[in-house]
């Protein structure tokens, strides 16, 4: 989306970051998850934190810190953005899906070599896990979760105290908290 698209839409994009931004405590997180959404709209191939905020004209710590070390309860956002969804969808059905994002890094969080439905082949990709309302004619994406491979699990290497020592390294490099696991990815839609 263009600048001056994002100008048309900008009106509709504030009311529904109010909805589903809305049980954020602080006006100044409510401020930066609208200006986080309008970073993903806008044209640009990479969607992380410096491209997209390069795009909008501000520091990229602000939405670095909104969607990092912020102190707000994600499960409420998105339990109202299924509310919002099923609203306008009237879904149908349930589907659970995965979509491959290829990474060229080593350190972003759960990323191995692994099949990537995007590149059509294996190789170095993060996975995205979601649970989707869908109708005839529209779908959305209502929870998700990342997988996190094996190798990206040092429970899973005890035998060899070398390697679960630099996967827990890496782990809190990533900010992985230590509840989260390897699950094969069915499990990732049905909470624990």
């Amino acid at each position: 989306m263009t600048p001056e698209e994002m100008e048309t839409v900008r009106p509709r994009l504030e009311a529904f970051a109010a909805q589903v931004f809305g049980s954020l405590a602080r006006r100044d997180q409510r401020v930066k998850g609208e200006l986080y959404l309008r970073g993903l709209m806008l044209d640009g191939k990479r969607k992380s934190m410096q491209p997209m905020a390069e795009r909008l004209g501000v520091d990229h710590q602000q939405l670095q810190q909104f969607v990092s070390s912020s102190t707000w309860d994600y499960s409420m956002v998105r339990e109202r953005l299924a509310r919002w969804a099923a609203a306008r969808i009237s879904p149908e059905a349930y589907a659970i899906d995965d979509v491959g994002f290829p990474k060229d890094g080593y350190d972003s969080p759960g990323v191995a070599r692994m099949y990537c439905g995007a590149l059509g082949k294996r190789g170095n990709c993060q996975i995205g896990v979601s649970v989707n309302l869908v109708s005839d004619r529209a779908s959305s994406a209502v929870d998700w979760r990342l997988f996190l491979p094996e190798s990206w699990d040092d429970t899973k290497h005890g035998d060899d105290d070398l390697l679960a020592e630099a996967i827990r390294r890496r782990r809190a490099k990533a900010g992985i908290p230590e509840t989260a696991r390897h699950r094969e990815k069915w499990r990732l839609c049905f909470p624990s």
